[in-house]
């Protein structure tokens, strides 16, 4: 049994609570909401996963020195907005336990990755990336799933592989950290392009190509910043680009299908009722492909349609209707 710290309470964060507590472990949760750390004390739910129980050895605190004491390692789940400054709450608590980071996307101020953000604030504390074709919604539910754990650190790659092996979950290694960040930060991307795909009935040839060209977009700019190109063929790329293109589950691609039909952003975020990351880091994606100077007409394209008010079904014509290409 170990004893580890869950730095936020949406549905990714307590779906890994949830899996670990399963295991055997004593899970300390912390949200920034006194309402929903009640409803996962009192009530054993998570707002977020309402038809799942939560364990009993799953206990939340809006303390964050609370959360931290005593734990072994910690998980930090919050999105990608949030990173820094709650990163920078809990610094002095953290000791020399890793930290693990669970959410995907990228400080938009920066165009940093989350565990550059965190390598900044905490320079000595051993780092690591858990990403993967994961819905929270399956995960709390002992659906069978793969992920890939990368640190440069091997230690923190098999104590997390350890940590979270089971039988409803198989976990890999790599030391490919870049790779598996921006694998997991750029697929929101290509699945709100999806959900509009979806909303305009555009079919399934449609979204076989959006999926292929997409990630060979994602691997383009992560080979530029330093992934390795295999990692976009793996777990957090291309399993992660399938499942958040295909599902309902995924809100990056619900949000996609709330654009498609007329909606604005601020009526899109109203109604998916949680962090959209696809929307957060698009104008990130654009900027980074002019600052490494990579072609991703797929990501120019959507930044026309959420910035410059290119229509959506224009937005189909321009990418059909550019200059003929070698693949």
């Amino acid at each position: 049994m170990k004893k580890i710290c869950v730095i936020g309470s949406g549905s990714w964060g307590c779906a890994l609570a949830v899996h670990l507590a399963k295991l055997g472990n004593e899970i300390k949760v912390w949200s920034f909401s006194k309402e929903e750390a009640d409803i996962i004390n009192n009530e054993k739910k998570c707002k977020f996963l309402p038809g799942v129980d939560l364990p009993d050895n799953i206990y939340c605190t809006t303390d964050l020195e609370e959360a931290i004491k005593d734990t072994e390692i910690i998980l930090h789940v919050t999105p990608s907005k949030f990173a820094r400054d709650t990163i920078r709450e809990y610094k002095q608590f953290v000791g020399d336990r890793p930290v693990v980071i669970c959410s995907k996307g990228f400080e938009s101020s920066t165009l940093y990755t989350l565990s550059e953000v965190a390598a900044e604030e905490m320079p000595k504390v051993k780092i690591g990336i858990l990403s993967g074709p994961t819905h929270a919604e399956e995960v709390s539910i002992g659906i069978p799933t793969a992920i890939v754990v990368a640190s440069k650190n091997i230690d923190v790659q098999y104590n997390v592989q350890d940590l979270f092996m089971s039988e409803t979950m198989r976990v890999y290694t790599t030391s490919d950290v870049k790779g598996v960040e921006l694998g997991g930060a750029l697929k929101n991307i290509i699945a709100f392009c999806a959900g509009i795909s979806v909303e305009l009935n555009l079919g399934d040839n449609t979204l076989a190509a959006l999926i292929t060209r997409g990630l060979n977009e994602i691997a383009r700019l992560g080979i530029a910043m330093g992934g390795n190109h295999n990692t976009f063929y793996g777990l957090s790329g291309l399993g992660d680009l399938i499942v958040t293109c295909l599902s309902e589950h995924s809100r990056n691609r619900r949000a996609g299908r709330c654009i498609g039909r007329g909606l604005s952003v601020e009526e899109t975020k109203k109604e998916i009722g949680m962090t959209i990351e696809s929307i957060d880091n698009i104008e990130v994606a654009y900027k980074l492909c002019k600052k490494y100077n990579i072609e991703m007409p797929i990501v120019e394209t959507v930044y026309d349609v959420l910035y410059n008010g290119l229509k959506p079904a224009e937005a189909v014509t321009k990418l059909m209707t550019r200059e003929k290409k070698c693949e």
